[in-house]
């Protein structure tokens, strides 16, 4: 699971250059790997996106071999690049190419309105893997008609035809990913994880016909496979070497097993052996093999996540998205941090669960602050600010799990902006001071809380399936959510000053719920259309949150709509109701 940005404002990284920028005149973000009080964050801003860059501190201090293993392991998920496009939309691979061959090869009038709406639409293309919105799934409609697209086409001898073309103009395939309540999701979302004649009856009649070897260690089935229907009949096209996206997994693979030749110890070269085995076979249990080795291989300044993970652009929650980013450990920070990791249990003993949600024995948790040297696939260049994985609950149970905040991400964000938005939006001085002085601290402490304390927290009854089978289209979007009120519950908690970890429980607490309503209710659909539904399960989880809280205390006035100067805001009266809330909420 990860979890993306409080505000969503998002960083490319400049180590990888996502982009491809260096193809053309776009200029490419870089990585300064020092941290100095005068690097600009900021590259550039168009349509609704800021372009960040961040440091990489550290990477002075790590070995040759350290810094192979880094450079490799990028490679090794830059080589993935165009799985995620295809993924993402059957004609993204498509368009995007022939758009760079006009963007790369015009040669004609750079200084009209057309070609300035041309350049926004590439860029947004690029940032987006494809032609939906990287948060609201909606289609990117581009501010150029399609009679000056076929003239640059033309000037430029690039083709591009067809449904391809024409998709760019029309109403087809408008949403990436629909979750539309009683709809047909496979059917309405244009993600490429499904062939074209699939419904959700297929998917579903299909993959409850799999059984596990061993039903209490359920395989992923669907992670790492397109569901198609070849003359009326369902099949699996696997993502492995030889099949499905096979050229681009070979080349994958030979950037790993370079990886592994300079590992960091026995365990992650254990870890690295296991992932390109099942790179190479395509087989769910080598893939659980891996993630066991993976989990226990904790020791080292490198790590890694690399493969199809995540299912939140899949509808139905089967299918997961490429992604891979490298880390390199923040020291100090995650000294600081592994306090949460040592009191796993309190957190799990101690939070409004009913008794057999519990987990009797927290095990495994381990949490680092990292530096990220490069990502790519889903993870690029829409960032993610923390993970925790494996996603499989067997695992995460038997074994542990791994959480990581991503710090030079955080601190590109946290110092990129100016204090304008804020402004606008608090209701008050006292919200302002309490954001600008614990804010950011605040945050952190959220998203290690929801990392390793949410994420790890609570277990499935005897006998209930895996949250795909019975939550379904809603499966990520909840338990983002409770993760999110698993951190939420315990901001507001004087156990945080007992560990050390904030010197005034209260003011950190308070800033955190500020910031969460605000961000819930209103800041976040800065990212939407007017109209549009929030989709990405992320915000999705937010507003759910936010609004459930708002309403829940409505009698008791906990969080107040104001209306000032034809503006609206939202006031915490009550913090420690609130707190109430939030718990009942998780134990809900």
């Amino acid at each position: 699971m990860k979890l993306k940005w409080i505000m969503g404002l998002a960083v490319i990284a400049g180590l990888m250059n996502a982009c491809k920028a260096e193809k053309n005149d776009l200029k490419p973000a870089t990585v300064q790997t020092e941290q100095t009080d005068a690097f600009d964050y900021n590259v550039e801003q168009f349509a609704d996106i800021k372009i960040l860059r961040y440091q990489i501190p550290g990477w002075e201090n790590l070995s040759l071999k350290e810094k192979k293993l880094v450079y490799f392991l990028t490679q090794a998920g830059l080589s993935g690049r165009d799985m995620i496009w295809d993924q993402n939309y059957r004609y993204n691979l498509t368009i995007r190419k022939a758009l760079e061959n006009v963007y790369a090869n015009y040669a004609g009038d750079k200084s009209s309105a057309d070609w300035s709406a041309f350049e926004t639409y590439m860029k947004r293309v690029w940032f987006s893997n494809g032609i939906h919105h990287h948060y609201s799934n909606e289609k990117m409609k581009p501010e150029f008609s399609s009679e000056y697209l076929k003239q640059l086409l033309a000037d430029t001898n690039t083709t591009l035809e067809g449904e391809a073309f024409e998709v760019l103009f029309n109403d087809q395939d408008s949403k990436k990913v629909d979750l539309t309540k009683g709809g047909d999701n496979v059917k309405l979302s244009a993600v490429n994880f499904y062939g074209p004649n699939v419904v959700n009856a297929d998917v579903e009649a299909f993959y409850k016909t799999k059984t596990s070897p061993n039903p209490e260690k359920p395989l992923s089935f669907g992670l790492n496979s397109k569901l198609v229907k070849e003359n009326g009949t369902l099949k699996e096209l696997t993502y492995k070497s030889g099949g499905l996206y096979g050229t681009a997994i070979d080349e994958v693979v030979k950037w790993l097993e370079k990886a592994k030749e300079v590992a960091e110890n026995p365990e992650q070269g254990k870890a690295l052996g296991l992932l390109i085995d099942y790179y190479k076979s395509g087989d769910l249990q080598t893939w659980d093999d891996y993630n066991v080795a993976w989990t226990a291989a904790t020791e080292g300044n490198i790590d890694y996540i690399n493969s199809f993970i995540e299912v939140y652009n899949d509808p139905l929650g089967y299918t997961g998205s490429y992604e891979t980013i490298v880390q390199i450990k923040d020291f100090d920070m995650s000294q600081k941090m592994e306090v949460l990791s040592e009191n796993a249990q309190w957190f799990e003993d101690n939070a409004p669960l009913m008794e057999a949600h519990k987990k009797e024995n927290v095990v495994g948790v381990t949490y680092k602050v990292v530096n990220v040297a490069g990502e790519a696939g889903d993870a690029s260049p829409s960032t993610p600010i923390g993970v925790n994985l494996p996603n499989a609950n067997w695992i995460r149970a038997a074994v542990g799990s791994k959480s990581v905040s991503l710090g030079n991400i955080i601190n590109a964000y946290n110092n990129a902006g100016s204090s304008g938005r804020l402004k606008e939006f608090v209701n008050d001085d006292e919200e302002f001071e309490l954001e600008e002085k614990y804010g950011q601290l605040a945050d952190k402490l959220h998203t290690a809380l929801h990392e390793v304390i949410g994420h790890a927290s609570g277990q499935l009854n005897p006998g209930v399936g895996e949250t795909k089978e019975t939550l379904k289209s809603y499966a990520s979007t909840l338990e983002e959510g409770r993760a999110d009120l698993v951190g939420l519950y315990y901001l507001y908690s004087p156990k945080l000053q007992e560990l050390g970890l904030v010197d005034d429980w209260k003011s950190v607490g308070k800033a955190a719920y500020d910031g969460y309503i605000r961000n819930g209710l209103m800041t976040q659909l800065i990212r939407l259309k007017i109209g549009d539904n929030i989709e990405e399960a992320h915000m999705r989880n937010r507003q759910w949150v936010a609004a459930w809280a708002y309403e829940k205390g409505m009698k008791d006035n906990v969080i107040e709509k104001i209306t000032r100067d034809g503006k609206t805001y939202f006031n915490i009266n009550d913090y420690e109701k609130l707190h109430a809330i939030f718990g009942e909420l998780l134990r809900e």
